[in-house]
């Protein structure tokens, strides 16, 4: 039993210790440290949102091997070999491009937390909007006719343009149904599906199905749509960096592009996340010119998307008002930056460019489609030759970060010849 003298020390120790913890709390703000798992702490009525490193091991499952195995020998595929009986940790190097939408729905929480059990460690939230102004996750103020089941449900009748049946070969099936000609109550009554449609479609069962060859419906009994702000709680929950873009639409007179882009980050600031592992993406420039010249802490990791390349002619101009106006990350599609050339891979003229300026380059999307490897054709066809592909823009071309689909073969090659990324 300790002495009443003995009692009165260790309390007083103990309080000194809360204060200093609470003082430390509010200086901070809450403040995101490191990475890895979250644990939130609530003192004197002060959110703290603590990281420490993730020891966690993923499971990448059989893919990433077979890719490996099916690779001609090499020193790449030694190397990549060696690291099977690897421990696999969460790697911001691998992104999930709208979660691991490969085999599950898109902007969902089944895809987003697959893509987290595959390593992932930035994860990305398409960002549009409600009828009442509120932000969701989709790729397009216009998409739920592809993406989920809303052409099955009574919300058909809000489609901007109702399904139509293909016609005697003449005219393929048509339908369009908007984010923004729904309240929140009611998209939340949807269900994700994968994205696709058959345009020889003569009935809605036919029109929603046609999932391409490569994906599959496997997982698509769930479908969870989501928020902006489901997102954050989830990714925050995961420990996992955060990366929305920004969508264009059809904005209406009372909810400004301005407007749009103000309530997206206060929903992040509300959230106690910080802007320095958050990486708000836009392909419109002016939204990052906006960001980066209003926002303090979220402007320095804003990133620009391109889908189309500057001319020769344009190309310093492109680079000289990105680096003036202060935007530190440019991401183009991969095809865009690496090129066959003399029987080789090479960078392109953009690559070459981007990386002089000092420009940080993130790549998308990997194991998406064809047309993201196109340029690389010539030289890498099989699934498994590609795999030299990924290691050119990881060694040469020098991305710190890459989308995919399914971002356990991201993770796994960064895991077994990258050191942990931030960008």
């Amino acid at each position: 039993m300790a002495s009443p003298d003995a009692c009165k020390i260790c309390l007083a120790i103990t309080v000194a210790a809360l204060a200093i913890w609470v003082l430390f709390a509010m200086l901070w703000g809450g403040d995101v440290i490191g990475d890895g798992g979250a644990d939130t702490t609530v003192i004197a009525k002060t959110t703290v949102v603590i990281r420490t490193v993730n020891t966690k091991t993923f499971d990448v499952g059989v893919r990433p091997q077979w890719l490996v195995e099916g690779m001609d020998d090499s020193i790449l595929k030694t190397t990549l070999q060696a690291c099977r009986s690897k421990p696999i940790k969460q790697n911001r190097w691998s992104i999930g491009h709208r979660g691991a939408p490969l085999q599950f729905p898109e902007h969902t929480v089944e895809s987003y937390t697959a893509a987290y059990d595959q390593g992932a460690g930035v994860m990305e939230c398409d960002v549009t909007f409600t009828k009442d102004r509120e932000l969701v996750c989709r790729h397009a103020e216009c998409d739920l006719h592809t993406t989920t089941n809303i052409l099955e449900t009574a919300l058909a009748s809000t489609c901007e343009v109702p399904f139509t049946p293909a016609s005697g070969g003449q005219a393929n099936a048509t339908a369009r149904c908007c984010a923004s000609a729904l309240t929140l109550a009611q998209f939340r009554t949807l269900k994700g599906k994968m994205d696709a449609f058959d345009v020889t479609a003569t009935t809605v069962t036919e029109y929603v199905q046609g999932t391409v060859a490569g994906r599959t419906d496997a997982h698509t009994a769930r479908g969870t749509l989501m928020t902006h702000r489901d997102s954050i709680a989830l990714f925050t929950k995961l420990g996992l960096h955060m990366t929305p873009e920004l969508k264009d639409g059809s904005m209406p007179p009372d909810f400004t592009r301005t407007q749009f882009i103000n309530k997206a980050i206060e929903e992040y600031k509300e959230a106690g996340v910080s802007g320095d592992i958050v990486y708000m993406q836009s392909f419109l420039l002016d939204d990052i010119k906006y960001i980066v010249s209003n926002e303090p802490t979220f402007g320095p990791t804003a990133v620009h998307l391109i889908e189309t390349v500057p001319s020769s002619a344009d190309m310093s101009a492109f680079m000289n008002d990105l680096v003036t106006s202060g935007i530190k990350y440019l991401a183009p599609p991969v095809r865009d930056l690496v090129e066959v050339r003399s029987g080789a891979l090479a960078e392109t003229e953009l690559t070459t460019a981007a990386k002089g300026a000092g420009l940080k380059l993130i790549g998308w999307s990997w194991e998406r489609s064809a047309w993201y490897h196109a340029t690389v054709a010539p030289l890498l066809q099989t699934p498994s030759e590609l795999m030299y592909f990924l290691d050119f823009l990881a060694e040469e071309v020098g991305l710190v970060g890459l989308f995919s689909d399914w971002p356990a073969t991201v993770t796994y090659y960064a895991n077994c010849k990258l050191e942990q990324y931030s960008f």
